[in-house]
């Protein structure tokens, strides 16, 4: 399948600070890719530069095709991570505008500016001022004229920042139709949990290198060798009794008689997982299965040095495996 993004060897500087260091990255057509890792990473000026905002100082890009961003602008759609609209604009003249500018006809953006704002639960901002709304629905007009234009690409830049929960939800379905009708979605995010539900792969940038790109299917098969999850039968179970196991050197109560129970390095785990289910009766003992949230952390607190991107993601993944499909 064509790729609608290509990155090859691309750095970029600010003075001494190698913001971006030598990054590679495809992303398919219709694909959802997340972009994650520490503030600082180089997230955000890969997106600039994606969007022709900066240009790399080596490498080459290619975006749906073209050598630059400016050569596709009417089919990308973008939502920046420092917000902004005309705010003396009423919310309906101010979608019409940006819309225009993307080559939408008047007729066809009133019709998809109201349909959007109605998903997102902004039905009655048509006629309001920006400047009258809240932070938050601000948030979410902007994101309307991020697609407004149905775009072949659509970048997100942390698009869940400061929203409510309901806000959220909202704003996932919309991305979830976006993705439906084939749009390629780049999205940059902290929050972990997120890039696991929508994505269909996620990438890792840690201090301008890229150090993880897997299928998120890959990273639900892996599972963490030294971590049980435990829910007792009887929730007014004594979970004390798993501290006696062989192999646990810690147990971290959850609540209603859940836990996980941490195993020591080199332990079998079957075996932890046979005594435990004999001192206290399960409803549920498993392995416990990798979190993107956990990568990045190890990562983030490994204190490693630059360069060394593969050894760095085996360091992070130590004591995992991954389970045949």
């Amino acid at each position: 399948m064509e790729e609608a993004l290509q990155l090859r060897n691309v750095v970029k500087t600010f003075g001494p600070m190698r913001a971006v260091d030598d990054l590679d990255l495809d992303v398919r057509r219709g694909e959802t890719c997340a972009v994650v890792g520490p503030s600082g990473a180089g997230k955000t000026t890969t997106i600039r530069m994606i969007l022709s905002i900066l240009f790399p100082d080596s490498g080459r890009l290619s975006v749906l095709g073209h050598a630059s961003a400016l050569e596709a602008k009417d089919r990308i759609g973008y939502l920046p991570e420092e917000r902004g609209v005309y705010r003396r604009m009423k919310v309906g003249d101010f979608l019409l505008y940006i819309a225009q500018l993307k080559g939408v006809a008047p007729v066809e953006a009133q019709q998809r500016g109201a349909r959007l704002l109605g998903q997102l639960g902004l039905e009655d901002v048509l006629s309001r001022k920006c400047d009258d709304l809240s932070k938050g629905m601000l948030q979410r007009v902007q994101f309307v004229v991020s697609v407004i234009n149905q775009p072949a690409l659509l970048i997100l830049d942390e698009p869940f920042s400061g929203l409510d929960p309901v806000s959220v939800r909202l704003l996932k379905q919309v991305i979830q139709d976006e993705r439906a009708r084939g749009t390629t979605i780049l999205f940059s995010t902290h929050v972990m949990s997120s890039a696991e539900e929508l994505c269909d792969r996620v990438v890792m940038i840690h201090r301008g290198r890229k150090v993880l790109d897997e299928a998120t299917s890959a990273l639900r098969r892996q599972f963490d060798l030294t971590r049980v999850e435990f829910e007792a039968l009887d929730p007014s179970s004594d979970l004390g009794l798993l501290r006696q196991v062989p192999g646990v050197v810690r147990v971290e109560a959850g609540s209603a008689g859940i836990c996980q129970l941490h195993l020591q390095a080199g332990t079998d785990p079957a075996a932890a997982i046979r005594a435990a289910a004999s001192a206290v009766a399960p409803a549920r003992v498993e392995l416990a299965r990798i979190r993107l949230e956990d990568v990045f952390i190890r990562l983030v607190t490994a204190g490693d040095g630059q360069g060394e991107s593969a050894q760095s993601l085996r360091r992070q993944l130590q004591g995992m495996t991954e389970v045949p499909a």
